[in-house]
């Protein structure tokens, strides 16, 4: 038996009457821009999010891109965040003007852990104007806390909101993967100044391409971020700022509009596969597979375990149909494209393991007991010495 990582065909036979519904709706009123589908998409994401605001964007690295400029980061400040994660939360943090500055995850969720950004703010850093941080060995000022809720579970944000309020930070969230997880009682997206989603098609909330999403309770901010997606542009050929052309279609949005009610279940449906995983990896001392602690509703993503011995796994498993995936083999710390940042390898140890040592299984909604037991039972055949 072949299994895929991810298979959308199962999820668009579901609802496939209903996104040709919406798709005629589009193409029959030939308005493709900024129309009802995304004025309506804002409100119902926002309504279920508990959110006050929310703006349509083209993707999700200019959700992060866009947001950041909305927070008012100034050419050259830092924004403190993870090295374990997309590339795109670094390389927006870059686009916007910004520097990176790297902490450790915690081993156990692979999210930023709040003792590493508070001994960073403490140890790295001084006191500096507007009451910033600022960086010792660079003299650069840090503006922006922006966790990454990875693989779908919840960063500790009470922790790190504690930490960057007593250091003046603003706190910007990196939901792209974290649609409809929830932090003690909260959905992610709402925990900090800002939020950032990802609509691209694998997420699992995703669309017919690239989109993204922004949530803030700050009414200005929701202004600024509607006036940066329109080239800084309220009244037409008046340009009050340099922005974007950063617009969530109408396609994008009414195909996300009919997916929006089932997201919910389909996340159920993940934490059920995820807790059948678990069952069938126990009493595997060579594989630690993911949990939520408790008060934290994982959405699962990714289903991403630690695994020794992971590329000959990963190999293995690819010798049986069976699909998995590493997110992520390289550190962002020790990318090519910011050597000159000056991270060395040994400088995130958690980090650097956990990149050694993660793979993601196959997970999807529809994804059925015999097919997580195959993956299961091939990995059981690994460690066994079953070649």
């Amino acid at each position: 038996m072949s299994v895929p990582v991810l298979d959308l065909t199962r999820q668009h036979a579901q609802i496939r009457e209903a996104v040709q519904r919406a798709l005629q709706d589009v193409f029959e009123t030939q308005h493709f821009i900024l129309g009802k589908h995304g004025k309506a998409l804002e409100e119902e994401a926002a309504a279920h999010l508990a959110a006050a605001r929310a703006v349509g964007v083209a993707s999700g690295t200019d959700a992060l891109l866009l947001g950041l400029r909305a927070l008012g980061l100034k050419q050259g400040e830092g924004v403190l965040t993870t090295s374990f994660t997309f590339f795109a939360t670094a390389g927006a943090i870059h686009n916007a003007g910004g520097r990176p500055f790297f902490a450790e995850i915690d081993p156990e969720t692979f999210n930023l852990s709040p003792a590493a950004v508070e001994r960073f703010l403490e140890e790295e850093c001084r006191p500096g104007p507007e009451g910033l941080p600022v960086h010792h060995a660079t003299g650069v000022p840090i503006r922006v806390l922006l966790p990454v809720h990875l693989y779908g579970l919840p960063a500790d944000m009470d922790a790190l909101n504690a930490v960057a309020s007593s250091h003046g930070l603003k706190v910007f969230e990196d939901a792209c993967q974290a649609y409809g997880a929830v932090y003690k009682g909260r959905r992610v997206g709402t925990l900090g100044h800002l939020g950032a989603f990802s609509f691209f098609p694998t997420k699992n909330w995703g669309g017919a391409g690239d989109g993204g999403l922004l949530t803030t309770d700050d009414a200005a901010l929701s202004d600024r971020l509607a006036l940066l997606r329109v080239h800084g542009s309220r009244e037409r050929y008046i340009h009050e700022e340099i922005g974007y052309n950063s617009r969530l279609d109408e396609v994008q949005a009414a195909v996300l509009r009919v997916k929006l009610p089932h997201v919910d279940g389909w996340n159920r449906r993940r934490a059920e596969v995820a807790e059948l995983y678990r069952r069938g990896l126990e009493g595997i001392p060579s594989v630690h597979a993911p949990k939520a602690p408790d008060g934290y509703t994982h959405i699962y993503h990714q289903f991403v375990i630690r695994a020794e011995r992971r590329d000959e796994l990963k190999a293995h498993l690819a010798d049986r149909q069976i699909g998995s995936m590493i997110y992520y083999p390289v550190p962002l710390h020790l990318q090519p494209c910011f050597r000159s940042l000056g991270y060395a390898e040994g400088a995130l140890p958690h980090t650097e393991r956990a990149a050694a040592e993660v793979l993601a299984l196959p997970i999807f909604a529809e994804l059925t007991q015999a097919e997580v037991q195959e993956v299961c039972e091939g990995i059981r055949s690994f460690y066994a010495g079953r070649r």
